[in-house]
């Protein structure tokens, strides 16, 4: 028998432990952004478990052309999205994944290194040329396939002047299809998790908050809004988060959403990442399995007090 949660579990001390261990100022100025979300991982996890069958579309990959060499993914983001596209799936839920050609590669590393390759079908649309039609054709098989939510992890997203631009400010539009169009494309529930203020999402906030919080935040403010927002330290922690609080509010499907979430399948998730992608870490700047410029026992350390929070290990 399965249980079906109600809004009175958004009020659970458990997801709300949760989130204050993955939504954690890291030195970016996005605690105001945190507190004004405060109480949206319960929203979320709730919306994603009172579904009677999710199917997901998940969004993902940022493109540096600068920091590293040679150019290529950060590492922040698609590591996420490979531990929900695992844990989705073995619960039962229909998963997507989408990304842009200069992303493509590090993404489906990250889903290898998940187990994740092949169950989920991975969409990839052009940065330059034939974008428009590329775009049409994600949006029509997402369509086709019944996606009930799309959900948005580190994804960079439109500013005030249509361009999506990296936290230092930069218009990074050459190496960023505009994903946001997917993500608003239908009619299906919009969830996002970022961490700076300039990923899709963001736009659900108001803009002068995110000016007067993070750097260069009036010009690097999304627009592109959610019906529901996670301002997580680091977005990665944010999917940790999510699968927790899941496994909180659908204890029969503890286990399988949770498959993945152990410091040991996280590490196996970002080498493959960094190694067939590649991928690295802008922050760092270097090739390395580091997130965001925090070396993994950090994450690792995010994980274990998650599960702790959420029981996992009873």
């Amino acid at each position: 028998m399965t249980t079906t949660p109600d809004i009175a579990a958004t009020t659970d001390e458990r997801i709300a432990a949760i989130e204050r261990i993955v939504c954690r100022e890291v030195g970016r100025g996005a605690a105001p952004l945190m507190k004004a979300t405060v109480g949206n991982l319960a929203r979320m996890a709730v919306d994603l478990a009172a579904a009677p069958s999710p199917r997901v579309g998940i969004l993902t990959g940022f493109f540096v052309p600068w920091r590293l060499t040679p150019p290529m993914a950060e590492t922040d983001g698609p590591v996420g999205a490979a531990h929900l596209a695992a844990g989705f799936l073995a619960a039962g839920w229909g998963v997507r994944v989408a990304t842009d050609e200069v992303c493509v590669d590090a993404v489906a590393a990250a889903l290898a290194g998940a187990d994740a390759t092949g169950r989920a079908a991975l969409d990839v649309v052009p940065v330059r040329h034939g974008v428009r039609a590329g775009m049409a054709r994600v949006v029509d098989a997402w369509k086709a396939d019944g996606v009930t939510h799309a959900l948005s992890i580190e994804r960079c997203g439109r500013s005030r002047d249509r361009k999506p631009r990296n936290m230092r400010g930069e218009d990074v539009s050459r190496w960023t299809a505009p994903l946001d169009d997917l993500f608003l494309a239908g009619d299906w529930r919009r969830l996002a998790i970022g961490d700076g203020g300039n990923e899709i999402g963001m736009g659900a906030l108001p803009r002068e908050l995110i000016a007067r919080s993070v750097p260069h935040g009036a010009d690097i403010a999304s627009t592109t809004p959610a019906d529901c927002l996670v301002v997580a330290g680091v977005s990665n922690w944010g999917a940790y988060g999510l699968l927790a609080a899941l496994a909180v509010l659908r204890p029969d499907l503890a286990e399988p959403l949770t498959r993945t979430l152990n410091a040991e399948r996280d590490l196996a998730i970002l080498e493959r990442m960094v190694r067939d992608g590649p991928a690295g870490d802008p922050v760092a700047g270097v090739r390395a399995a580091s997130v965001d410029g925090f070396a993994h026992p950090r994450h690792a350390r995010v994980i274990a007090a998650v599960r702790r929070a959420a029981d996992l290990d009873r």
